[in-house]
């Protein structure tokens, strides 16, 4: 099977509204594939659900250790954060501990997806500024990681040494020579992959407590950071924060734009990566969510699940409308 295949739907009455289509893949701790639906090797940007892996070179050259990061730093590293004080006053203090300030970013500015946030800067009569964009915290990151190279101030260029780290760091994890990149959201490069390679990136992170490599033990540093500090990933309402929240600390997940979605299991040691073909969000977290039940690590009913999962649709009225919910047969 190549063509993607059917996962999230959408009912409103009797009727089937929209369909969402696309890949998964579930890899095991040496790389197999164990499961897929559409096609698996699939080449995709995994943009903002590759930070843990652009994190590993903070770790493992020395730096995060060098300039003392907490667990707190290595989970805003691996955010996609809403803009809310608790992400941006962090932010600030590791500009500040860096001897840097928000002009050193080069990942523009963003309005804050948190609404207090936003209102705050209304009210202020102010503007948003790099520290509220979304991948503040990886940008610190790069540039925590470009300080203890010695490297330049312009840590986004294809060449510069922290792009370079970020590259080696897909191509061993997912096993595979990306194909070339893009340019994300944040400026940042962002390098292709297959969907199969990044669910054994994902598995490699899961089945890090196996070895005992630098590179293993900075995997389960940055998985341990995104289950301490699921807030810190994402924010209030998002699914990654809630999803994390609700399985406990069995599993760390990342969404990434366009509706690319992974999951670290490391109980099951196991990865998983899948991509919705029209890049629609609901439907990725929708299809994560259907994923991680079958895999018995999320409860369908908890409240979270069902926020993203077999979720109620409402009118503004707050009238009972429709349901959005995994495809039949997916995934099992």
């Amino acid at each position: 099977m190549t063509q993607p295949v059917p996962m999230t739907e959408l009912w409103r009455g009797p009727m089937l509204e929209s369909l969402h289509l696309g890949h998964a893949v579930i890899c095991d701790d040496v790389g197999r594939i164990v499961r897929s639906w559409g096609n698996p090797e699939a080449v995709v940007y995994p943009r903002s659900s590759a930070k843990m892996i652009q994190a590993l070179p903070l770790i493992t050259s020395g730096a995060a250790a060098k300039f003392g990061l907490t667990s707190e730093h290595l989970a805003l590293a691996c955010a996609s954060h809403s803009g809310a004080a608790i992400h941006t006053d962090r932010v600030y203090a590791w500009l500040d501990h860096l001897g840097l300030a928000e002009p050193d970013l080069r990942c523009g500015p963003q309005e804050p997806q948190d609404m207090a946030a936003r209102d705050g800067l209304i009210l202020a009569d102010d503007t948003p500024c790099q520290i509220h964009n979304n991948c503040s915290g990886k940008h610190c990151g790069f540039l925590t990681l470009s300080q203890h190279m010695g490297a330049g101030p312009e840590y986004l260029e294809i060449d510069h040494p922290v792009q370079q780290a970020c590259l080696s760091a897909l191509e061993e994890t997912a096993g595979e020579t990306s194909r070339g990149y893009g340019i994300d959201g944040c400026s940042a490069p962002n390098f292709s992959v297959s969907l199969a390679g990044l669910a054994r990136s994902m598995a490699w992170f899961a089945s890090a407590a196996d070895r005992s490599d630098r590179a293993s033990d900075a995997a389960l540093q940055l998985t341990a950071a995104m289950v301490k500090h699921p807030e810190l990933v994402a924010g209030e309402t998002r699914a990654c924060t809630e999803l994390m929240r609700a399985m406990d600390g069995r599993a760390a997940i990342k969404t990434g734009a366009e509706a690319v979605f992974v999951a670290i299991i490391p109980e099951r040691r196991l990865g998983v990566a899948l991509k919705i073909a029209d890049g629609a969000t609901r439907a990725s977290e929708c299809a994560i969510a259907a994923i991680l039940v079958n895999l018995g690590v999320l409860e369908a009913d908890h409240p979270a699940t069902r926020k993203f999962m077999n979720a109620t649709q409402y009118s503004r009225r707050g009238l009972e409308c429709g349901i959005l919910k995994p495809a039949p047969g997916f995934p099992d």
